[in-house]
């Protein structure tokens, strides 16, 4: 049985702008960390919370290409979507990222994957939001909840 180590995520929002950093450390390489962010059937594994049910519905991953996933709580389907405006393989991500109960909210990420050597990695993220009140009402929705619970799941994924 394979045992990983629990690391802490750090979600800071940022006082001068409409953002939220999010900083992660994972015992894989970049490479399969990316991976894992990139392949649709992983990804529909760890992402959300633990009583999430996440299906896919659109997932194109390469720079130019568009997402479409559906989380699922309790009967109640939540719709996500976007872009995928640079695609790098083991390097970043940069995507749009819009909840469709709000679609006037698009937020901007970048998903850096840094090599920290020995088989590690460091994910840095960087969502821009359109106004300080949608950063807050997303910090404000148990966000850091899905986070991380989908980082734990990620780690369980990434040890296998």
């Amino acid at each position: 049985m394979t045992t990983t180590q629990r690391h802490e995520t750090e979600i800071t929002a940022d006082p001068e702008v409409p953002a939220v950093h999010i900083v992660r450390e994972f015992d894989a390489p970049p490479a399969k960390v990316f991976r894992a962010h990139t392949d649709q059937e992983l990804y529909e594994q760890w992402v959300g919370p633990n009583e999430v049910t996440t299906r896919i519905d659109r997932w194109d991953c390469q720079t130019g290409g568009a997402y479409r996933y559906v989380c699922v709580h309790d009967g109640v389907e939540y719709g996500f979507y976007g872009s995928f405006h640079e695609v790098r393989p083991s390097e970043r991500i940069v995507q749009t990222f819009t909840f469709e109960d709000e679609p006037a909210g698009v937020c901007l990420e970048r998903l850096v994957f840094e090599d920290l050597g020995d088989g590690r990695t460091r994910l840095v993220t960087s969502s821009v939001f359109d106004s300080f009140e949608a950063r807050d009402a997303m910090l404000a929705s148990g966000m850091d909840t899905g986070v991380n619970e989908g980082f734990a799941k990620l780690d369980e994924l990434l040890a296998r």
